[in-house]
């Protein structure tokens, strides 16, 4: 139970998007709480979205949607005593933010009405009670552990308490920092650039197809093959220069050729839906000049010599000068793509990027590479350097070496137990009835209250 409750809320977020949309009319009550009741139809709804995933059949698989369900329950009615609220703001944003991962898996606007048999705009007034359901629920929980602590006592007493036998064997890890700086470009070296887009936007004024033209021309990969085409979209999803310029155009309108960070774009917009627009662009990305990675070569060896000589420290060098967004206000280490919960910036060396890889595993500890260019992955260049900050054998788990990664695994240990701690005392004070049908799960069978609580 403690593992099940400690995921409980992220895995019944992911099951409830489409639940709705799959809902039969069933009349059966699968469960009742307090003064809610849970009909077979929900967890035949979410048992749907679960096989669409391409999971296969598993029957016990209902067992733990149930349990999510009624877990939910009981967070958003203890949220009603306690005063916990969320804004329509906070819903409106959820909803939408679900709406742009559900159109994108689903390739488009259109394509996810013809599977929901409805439109986004009746799907989301479906849906919204469910929503504000599940981000109360959320803050509830937020709350139940929000005062959690934990001292290095009990970091040791649980690391103690470990089995030898199940303590994880770590390989090598290291601590890796780098430095980015791409070029600036001065705006007669745009120039080239947004004349090139300014004559593709002039065919297309004088008659020739815009998809055709995207194809062979547009550098954004993910549209090109499209013809341009963007598919709906509301304000919040695209950058604002796009999204400012997107929905002051009518439909068959061109904008203007416009600068963005990923370049110079122009914009057809092919239809108006309330407070989506469906568009197509033409990208032309700004790049680099032979002159303007020799002023990023002269930088990039001006801040390395200073941080080598210790002039200013790697962390304040990297918040100040590089250019990449992800690394630079974490004083520019990188962190652990694999855990994505506890973001950490101890890398198994498996998992760092080769070309990184290739460089770091001949530095010693504390030290810098020599700035190289490189191409990012967008296929932008620039320059880099990297900084060593520590590197670990392959070892067993132990508290001197692995003190951050076995706090983290502590505290969530603590967290499970203090949400599960919550559940069972709220569950013997709550009335439950649960169908006969779902007492034979082993998760639901202590969940049964009907006969013992007071009504």
């Amino acid at each position: 139970m403690r593992k099940t409750l400690g995921v409980l809320l992220g895995c019944f977020l992911l099951l409830v998007t489409t639940a709705q949309a799959q809902k039969k009319s069933l009349d059966k009550i699968a469960a009742v709480v307090g003064g809610s009741i849970v009909l077979q139809s929900d967890i035949e709804a979410q048992y749907a979205n679960y096989l669409a995933q391409g999971n296969p059949e598993n029957a016990d698989i209902k067992c733990q949607i149930l349990q999510q369900i009624l877990a939910n329950k009981l967070l958003s009615q203890q949220a009603v005593i306690d005063s916990v609220t969320v804004t329509d703001e906070q819903v409106e944003d959820e909803l939408n933010r679900r709406l742009r991962q559900m159109t994108s898996r689903a390739g488009g606007q259109e394509r996810l009405e013809q599977f929901l048999n409805r439109s986004l705009l009746q799907y989301k007034e479906e849906v919204r009670p469910e929503i504000k359901e599940v981000l109360v629920a959320n803050k509830m929980q937020g709350k139940i552990t929000e005062n959690v602590t934990l001292t290095p006592q009990e970091v040791k007493r649980y690391f103690e308490s470990l089995s030898k036998d199940s303590l994880p064997y770590f390989n090598t890890e290291v601590e890796v920092g780098e430095l980015v700086i791409f070029p600036k470009l001065t705006k007669a070296e745009k120039e080239t650039f947004r004349d090139k887009a300014e004559a593709l936007r002039l065919r297309i004024k004088a008659g020739e197809d815009f998809a055709t033209l995207a194809r062979l021309y547009s550098e954004d990969p993910g549209s090109a093959r499209e013809g341009g085409d963007l598919g709906f979209f509301d304000r919040g999803t695209m950058v604002k220069e796009f999204s400012a310029n997107a929905f002051k155009l009518k439909p068959g309108e061109l904008s203007q050729v416009f600068e963005t960070e990923f370049g110079f774009h122009f914009i057809q917009v092919v239809e108006r839906r309330g407070e989506q627009v469906h568009a197509r662009h033409i990208l032309i990305k700004n790049q680099s000049t032979s002159a303007s990675l020799a002023r990023v070569k002269t930088q990039i060896d001006s801040i390395y010599n200073n941080v080598a000589t210790k002039k200013i420290d790697f962390a304040t060098a990297a918040s100040l000068y590089s250019d990449n967004n992800e690394t630079k206000y974490n004083g520019g280490m990188l962190l652990n793509a694999e855990n994505v919960q506890n973001r950490t910036t101890y890398i198994p060396t498996d998992k760092l990027d080769p070309s990184i890889f290739l460089v770091v595993d001949t530095m010693k500890v504390g030290g810098f590479s020599q700035p190289q260019i490189f191409t990012s992955a967008d296929g932008k260049q620039g320059y880099r350097f990297f900084y060593l900050k520590s590197k670990s054998a392959p070892h067993q788990a132990n508290l001197e070496q692995d003190f951050p990664k076995i706090k983290e695994a502590a505290m969530e240990d603590k967290l499970n137990r203090t949400v599960s701690e919550w559940f069972e005392k709220r569950r013997k004070a709550s009335y439950i009835k649960i169908d006969p049908e779902f007492l034979a799960c082993p998760t639901l069978s202590n969940w049964n209250t009907a006969t013992t609580a007071k009504q």
